[in-house]
């Protein structure tokens, strides 16, 4: 040890690299973590996944205030909207997670070197202007937005904005265009378009929510749209130009045609996210990145570098955050000697939107290219307590395997999709069928039992349908 000032040094502060470092440090390890930002937990918790639910719950309670949800239970109210007191208690919240991480840094005796990481060698890090050397170096720096060719976001003007930026609108816009109809730029639309924006999603793919079942893309698109969302699919855009209090957009069809303007308050920019691998000087470690800007590791995160490990947005996979803390686990527990695992083939995604979008494992699609596959559906509109809740849209789709039964994926659209998709994953994890949750006990009247009855459909036996 006399060679080294730590057994572990982290790059990065995110889901990921705050997790790896706690969790060294558990397994007995001197322990560092170089992160640039004034708090800890990276995008996550400082500008995404954190401040972004805030604004999303906060917005539903005002949208089932001021537009009839509340008063067909009898709750009639007239709402004002205080945006500012909205934004305030999003960063009490992002302050209480972040101050929460310094605490438990503290407390596991992490060292947290501040500034900006960048290697002098395979062993050693410069962190501002300090070089220290670890035996083992763990890169967790996340992932940044991906920028439009011909589109230049300036968040302080707050005209064409990406994700950041859309969090800190300071008025509410009366016309919003966003650029991609991914995950972020549906949650973020739908904040603003709950507070009163007119919102027009435009996306260059056929339709919303790549990745996600087919069936799910389908019926997601539709509940938007009785939502009063706009979509241009099929469409890419050419520019866009902030002038005074408006943004003039070009778009034309993405399969080529005519050129048409879009005129809106606030564009946001929401295309996808890229590994943060600038500024690292990865060839002075010797490392190389792969045509994505990622960085390739085997099974247990290790780089072809000994001696230094990758996880979370900037090694191939989904960019998720709960994957990147699953990960960060992992790697410590694997520099620990120990056996640290995750299987990424039951990675949930979830979109947190009103209804919640969730899925767990294959689309039907792809479960289709590997074999013959059952599925089996139950709607929202059949589950009691969903009635019960006036929350009748959406479905669960259950695909298990023809002949063996064992569940390949599942896919939810119900407002508490995101809670609902745990249950499906651990039965994934230990190679449910999907006679096993059909034939488990659901408490009633709960949203789960849509679970069950799905289950039960993939053999005809739905009851309640």
């Amino acid at each position: 040890m006399a060679d080294y000032d730590f057994d572990v040094l982290v790059i990065g502060a995110g889901p990921g690299g705050y997790v790896a470092a706690i969790r060294a440090a558990q397994l007995g390890l001197k322990t560092a973590c170089a992160e640039s930002r004034e708090t800890l937990g990276g995008t996550c918790l400082n500008v995404g996944c954190i401040p972004s639910k805030a604004m999303l719950h906060a917005s539903e309670y005002y949208d089932a205030a001021a537009n009839g949800a509340m008063a067909k239970m009898g709750v009639v109210v007239e709402p004002k909207l205080d945006l500012a007191a909205m934004h305030g208690q999003r960063k009490e919240a992002v302050t209480q997670l972040t101050g929460g991480i310094e605490f438990l840094f503290k407390k596991n005796k992490v060292e947290w070197l501040k500034g900006r990481a960048s290697f002098e060698s395979a062993d050693s890090v410069k962190v501002g202007e300090r070089i220290v050397r670890a035996k083992n170096i763990v890169i967790a720096t996340g992932s940044s937005v991906t920028p439009l060719p011909g589109v230049e976001v300036d968040n302080a003007a707050g005209r064409i904005v990406d994700s950041t930026g859309a969090l800190e609108l300071a008025a509410v816009p009366k016309t919003l265009v966003v650029i991609g109809g991914g995950v972020i730029g549906l949650e973020l639309g739908s904040v603003w378009r709950r507070l009163g924006a007119d919102v027009i999603v435009v996306e260059y793919l056929d339709q919303i929510l790549p990745g996600f079942d087919d069936d799910v893309r389908k019926e997601a698109n539709k509940i938007f749209k009785k939502q009063g969302f706009q979509f241009k699919l099929g469409t890419k855009v050419t520019a866009a130009t902030a002038s005074g209090k408006s943004v003039s957009l070009a778009v034309e069809p993405a399969k080529g045609g005519a050129s048409e303007t879009l005129e809106a308050d606030v564009l946001l920019v929401s295309i996808g996210r890229k590994p943060n691998t600038d500024g690292l000087a990865l060839d002075k470690a010797g490392l190389k990145v792969n045509a994505r800007g990622q960085i390739e590791t085997d099974h247990d995160f290790r780089t072809a570098v000994a001696g230094i490990w990758a996880i979370g947005d900037v090694v191939p996979g989904p960019m998720l955050a709960h994957k990147a803390e699953d990960e960060g686990i992992a790697v410590a527990e694997n520099i620990a000697g120990q056996t640290g695992i995750v299987n990424h083939e039951v990675i949930p995604s979830v979109v947190y939107t009103m209804p919640e979008i969730a899925g767990v494992g294959l689309t039907e699609t792809q479960a289709r290219e590997h074999g013959e596959v059952k599925v089996g559906k139950f709607p929202m509109l059949a589950n009691s307590r969903a009635k019960t809740n006036h929350e009748p849209d959406g479905f669960v789709k259950v695909i298990a395997d023809a002949k063996t039964d064992r569940v390949l994926g599942v896919w939810v659209i119900a407002s508490v999709g995101g809670t609902m998709i745990a249950e499906a994953t651990l039965a994934m994890e230990f190679g449910a069928t999907s006679e096993d949750i059909a034939y488990t006990c659901h408490a009633h009247p709960t949203h789960s039992e849509a679970l069950k009855e799905a289950a039960m459909a993939v053999t005809g036996k739905a009851i309640h349908i």
